[in-house]
């Protein structure tokens, strides 16, 4: 079930955040919690970040934007992961599915993310839920123990 984050989610979305499986497809490198509270109270602050429960505990979390203006129409998925301890259990699918579907009520026609070019259970997840690889962000990604940089996919699903 989604709902807005909240003060409290704040352990349990850092947990997710730096797990292992997770942090390499997500913004930040890992941090301790006090590094992590201030881009936590940002999400917040936004209005845009919310989780997912299940079983009463947070097992996803996603933050929407959506573009002012000519571009009102189309909304951007970010920050997305789910709880490596949930994998395989439907809760991206859930997760997502739901935020597409209140991102219809809403009058949105498209929604965008990025994906990184070697997460390829989330690229073949993305193609499952109906997102198309729109274009390629060459050497976008640079993480902190890699000699290289990751190309970053643009991916974009139209809800016609």
């Amino acid at each position: 079930m989604r709902r807005p984050a909240r003060p409290d989610d704040l352990r349990a979305v850092h947990a997710i955040y730096v797990h292992e499986a997770v942090s390499p497809f997500l913004t930040y490198e890992p941090m301790p919690l006090a590094g992590f509270e201030p881009l936590f109270a940002e999400m917040l602050a936004s209005g845009c970040f919310h989780v997912w429960e299940a079983d009463g505990e947070v097992a996803g979390f996603y933050r929407i934007t959506r573009y002012p203006g000519r571009a009102s129409h189309v909304a951007m998925l970010g920050t997305l992961a789910v709880d490596p301890r949930r994998h395989g259990q439907g809760i991206a699918q859930a997760m997502i599915g739901d935020a597409i579907e209140r991102l219809r009520a809403e009058g949105v026609r498209r929604v965008e993310l990025f994906a990184e070019s070697d997460n390829p259970r989330a690229l073949r997840f993305y193609a499952r839920m109906g997102f198309v690889h729109e274009g390629t962000l060459r050497r976008f990604y640079k993480r902190a123990g890699d000699e290289d940089f990751v190309d970053e996919h643009v991916l974009g699903l139209l809800l016609d």
